[in-house]
This record gives C-alpha cells, structure tokens and sequence, in this order.
C-alpha cells in the first residue's frame, strides 16, 4: 500500500577509521529508521552493534544495486524511513548510492544527506596544496581509458584528488610522472584518521622513491595533485629556502 506521506531516504556518513567520528545524530538516524541498506552486513554489522543499533538491515552494494533500489523505493513509499550507509565514509562517494537516491528522488521521496567522514575533505586541508578549487577523481579506470584520463588530470589548473588502493600507489605515481614530470608537486595520504595516519608531501619523484622502498603499501590512498602552476611556484619556493 502507498501511503500518502513517504518515508525518507537518509545519507549516513560512517567513519572512516576512527569510532569516534560517528556523531551523535548519525546514531539517532540509524537507530530510527525500519532499514539500514549496508553496503556489506558483516563490515556494517560490527559498527553498528558497537553502538547498540539494532535496526534491520539489508546488503546494498554495486552487484545488486539496480535491482535493490527500486524495492527500497517500494519500502519508502509505505512510510518507512531507510538509512543508507557504506563500508566507511559518505555513501555515493565512491560507494554506492547515486541510483538509489536518483530512484527516491525520482518517486518524490526526500533525500536527506547527514555530513560526515569522508577522506577527500582531510586529505585535501592537511595536504598544503592549494584547497580553495580542486578537482575529485575518485578511482582511475583500472585498465581502458585510464592514460587517456591521467592525461586529462595533469593538465588541471585545480589540485586534483585521486583514490587509489595501496597495491596501485606506485603504479599510479609512476604514470603520473610520465605525463606531469619527476618535479611535479604530490601529497599522498593514508590511513586518514587511524592510529597510523601518514601524510607524504613532495615531487612525485620523491614519493616514487618512498613507495618503491616499502616492503607493502597499507591502507587505502589519497593521492592529491598540485596543478603545474602550483607546483613551479612550490619547487620555487624550496629552492630558494634551500639556498
């Protein structure tokens, strides 16, 4: 039965390493709606039991997404309102989310986005590259079409902001100084607010030479691309610091 009044669809951001940046109302959400879509059980399963939610839950994820958002949908127009979340940080950001909520908002349900944890927004304030413009990647293509866009990116005039997986770092900073020079101005950053959060500035020659000396890379990657411009004026300003 549709109800004439829907229930809502909210965004949960989840932490991204440390508990404690799941905030008060995050909990409140989770704990009222009928349905917490996760986009693994087991991983959300252990979240949530840490603080007492009980609510019911279902698996969301990119191999069932089609088919599950339009019986959320379905759910919601009952009346119910439904939380979703992902493994960590902001669903829709790099995560699942986007058909599910095109799918509510086409159906006139309200989406409501709590803020949260997400790694883009820390990695770029403590990167010291230029955070006033800049551009979200998110993961490069792993094979087709993933030189061409590396090709696109170089050519920024915004810092640009990359995911990549730890297995991938070396791969992708070497790719990144094929088109952008060894000189060009690089962060990486990694295991953003876990015990061993580590942030790496320098040329990408330089974090070529880290990357290449670990014995294995841990935990997933912020790589974060200085524009050309920034990056002369960066080298610059070492030069002359050095002198």
């Amino acid at each position: 039965m549709i109800v004439s009044t829907p229930g809502t669809l909210y965004l949960v951001a989840t932490p991204i390493g440390n508990l404690d940046d799941m905030s008060a109302r995050a909990i409140q959400v989770l704990k009222g709606v009928a349905l917490v879509a996760c986009e693994d059980t087991r991983t959300s399963g252990v979240l949530l039991n840490h603080f007492g939610i009980e609510t019911h839950r279902t698996s969301f994820h990119s191999h069932n997404e089609h088919g599950k958002s339009s019986r959320i949908v379905e759910q919601m127009l009952r009346g119910e309102d439904v939380a979703l979340i992902s493994d960590a940080g902001t669903p829709g950001i790099s995560d699942p989310g986007y058909l599910l909520v095109r799918a509510a908002l086409d159906a006139h349900i309200d989406v409501c986005a709590l803020p949260g944890p997400s790694a883009v927004i820390p990695a770029l304030a403590a990167s010291g590259l230029p955070s006033d413009r800049f551009a979200f990647e998110g993961f490069l293509p792993t094979k087709k079409g993933r030189q061409t866009r590396i090709k696109e990116l170089v050519s920024e005039d915004r810092t640009v902001i990359m995911y990549e997986s730890p297995h991938r770092l070396l791969k992708l900073l070497k790719q990144l100084a094929e088109f952008a020079g060894d000189d060009r101005q690089a962060v990486v950053a990694r295991e953003i607010s876990k015990k061993f959060e580590e942030f790496l500035r320098g040329t990408l020659h330089e974090l070529i030479a880290w990357a290449d000396s670990q014995p294995k890379v841990r935990g997933e990657c912020v790589v974060l691309l200085a524009s050309e411009r920034t990056s002369k004026r960066m080298n610059q300003d070492n030069s002359a610091g050095k002198s």
